[in-house]
């Protein structure tokens, strides 16, 4: 990936700087003959917007990537447009959307942190690492990550895909859920399958892991294999749920997810 993770403060964006600039969880892209860019400080320049906070992040092929948060209801300059993360699926460059979702769950971050949970006071940027500093009570607030896990539960050369009732449109993926406080990844892949499908499962298998910028998720995928129990649909969490031939499958996530990664795994296992 050409991305280099940094982090240094006293220093303003170049011009050429990438400027991931953010609102309302979208992003602010430069429209070119319908390709959409991540704009430059200078792209920007003397267009009436500026951010109400700017933080360095790190290297993408040379350029300078900066996290930025404008405004609410800051419009979109002529040429620009404001995308959700999911609307770029396909139309930019993969890596350069994992960049953009790293900006935009660290401006999640400094929006939900400008004030001290704890004593109230407002933050501050720490000058020597990436983190929220209390002035007043001397609480500092790291970026927040949310572990989640996500599996592919396999039955007989089938595999287990649900539809969640949080979906926006009628496809089907692998089940996927918070990890809660106290819990390790194998115990809430059980859970998980339990309490939304009412199976038992045997052999949890790491897959792989994948940031997911919906919010401040991490996804961390594993395999099992069905050991007992029919499917109980819990109908809080999902509207429907079956066994699927690798060859007979509905309509799934995209390629970009590890949802799909897994689901491609299974049908290289089980054509």
């Amino acid at each position: 990936m050409p991305f280099v993770s940094g982090f240094k403060t006293g220093t303003e964006p170049a011009p050429r700087a990438l400027w991931f600039g953010f609102e309302s969880g979208k992003v602010l892209v430069k429209q070119a003959d319908g390709t959409p860019l991540i704009p430059a400080r200078e792209d920007l320049a003397g267009l009436g917007i500026g951010p109400v906070w700017q933080h360095y992040f790190g290297d993408w092929n040379g350029s300078a990537c900066w996290a930025v948060s404008f405004a609410p209801d800051t419009p979109a300059p002529l040429g620009f447009a404001w995308k959700g993360l999911r609307e770029l699926f396909g139309r930019m460059e993969e890596d350069l959307i994992w960049v953009a979702g790293r900006a935009g769950q660290l401006v999640h971050w400094h929006r939900n942190h400008c004030f001290c949970g704890r004593c109230g006071a407002r933050t501050e940027d720490h000058p020597q690492e990436r983190a929220k500093l209390c002035p007043g009570c001397g609480l500092m607030n790291h970026p927040r990550v949310s572990p989640a896990i996500i599996v592919a539960v396999v039955k007989e050369r089938q595999l287990l895909l649900a539809h969640a009732a949080r979906f926006p449109v009628k496809f089907y993926s692998v089940l996927a859920g918070f990890v809660e406080p106290g819990e390790t990844l194998e115990e809430c892949v059980q859970r998980e399958v339990f309490e939304e499908t009412g199976l038992e499962i045997r052999n949890i298998r790491y897959f792989g892991s994948q940031p997911w910028p919906f919010p401040d998720s991490l996804m961390v995928a594993f395999t099992a294999e069905h050991a007992a129990g029919d499917i109980r649909v819990n109908p809080a969490e999902i509207t429907d749920a079956g066994w699927f031939r690798a060859d007979r499958l509905p309509e799934i996530p995209p390629p970009i997810s590890i949802a799909r990664k897994l689901i491609d795994w299974f049908c290289g296992q089980f054509p």
